[in-house]
């Protein structure tokens, strides 16, 4: 390869990236900007901001308007946003997820989708000792019950809620109940010992879609006999990491930015490091 094409190879995928990051710097807080806005997001020289703003425009994925001059997404991106959330399945995303969270916790993992008023184990992974405990797939609970339903019920609208909430008549156990999924709300995870199954501990945290909808659980379980509070200090990290990188995959716009601004982070870490 000649030295003049490697680097005009290498100049492309630059402006690729650049414009890549122009997309990213428009939130629900910031849908419209002036190019002195995106600049200050994106530091570009003027000339390079507005050549890219004028490919993207081109491609409907930019629109200008107004005096002074704006800049907001367009119907392209929306155009990609839909072919893309079509095509979204938990299961198939979260396969390697679960498989992660099995190997850094050495025991099961499962992952659970809420339908109607269950919980359902539709992908597990099971610890690869004698002594464990299994769901099993396909296997559906109430959703009011154990660590993989109340991690979806503490993050269910409070519409949705009541609906699921009409089984809890007793008044003593709705507010127990309730206590409970404050505190769930409050961690971010749910934890049961023995509630399901007995002698067993259960740690599970939600996973959210691009609507922001709490939609399943993911967890990880074992007999509490082989398990010390240092595997549970392990294992809530572990899988309130599963369930963002998961929500992440789904689109929920919080993690996405947060993993945006991790990777810019490491880019200019690296860059920093750089001769």
């Amino acid at each position: 390869m000649a030295r003049g094409e490697g680097d005009a190879n290498m100049q492309g995928v630059r402006a690729v990236d650049r414009a890549i990051e122009i997309l990213q710097c428009f939130t629900p807080d910031k849908p419209m900007m002036s190019v002195l806005e995106i600049q200050q997001r994106v530091p570009l020289s003027r000339p390079t901001l507005y050549r890219l703003l004028h490919t993207l425009a081109q491609k409907g994925m930019v629109r200008a308007f107004g005096e002074p001059q704006r800049f907001s997404l367009d119907y392209g991106v929306g155009r990609l946003a839909y072919n893309w959330t079509a095509g979204i399945d938990p299961i198939v995303i979260g396969r390697s997820i679960v498989e992660n969270l099995r190997a850094k916790t050495n025991e099961t993992a499962a992952l659970f989708m809420l339908r109607g008023e269950q919980r359902l184990c539709v992908l597990e992974m099971a610890a690869p000792h004698i002594l464990r405990i299994s769901w099993g797939i396909g296997e559906a609970q109430p959703v009011t019950s154990g660590a993989s339903g109340k991690a979806i019920l503490a993050f269910t609208n409070p519409d949705n809620l009541e609906e699921l909430l009409k089984g809890t008549s007793k008044t003593a156990a709705r507010k127990s109940l309730l206590a409970s999924l404050d505190l769930i709300r409050q961690q971010g995870y749910a934890i049961s010992r023995g509630e399901v199954f007995a002698g067993a501990i259960a740690i599970a945290a939600p996973y959210f879609d691009h609507n922001h909808r709490v939609i399943g659980s993911i967890g990880v379980f074992g007999p509490s006999a082989r398990l010390d509070q240092a595997w549970e200090k392990q294992a809530i990290r572990a899988v309130t990491e599963s369930a963002r990188e998961l929500s992440s995959s789904l689109g929920h716009f919080e993690d996405l930015q947060g993993a945006r601004e991790e990777e810019k982070k490491q880019r200019s870490k690296s860059s920093h490091r750089s001769p």
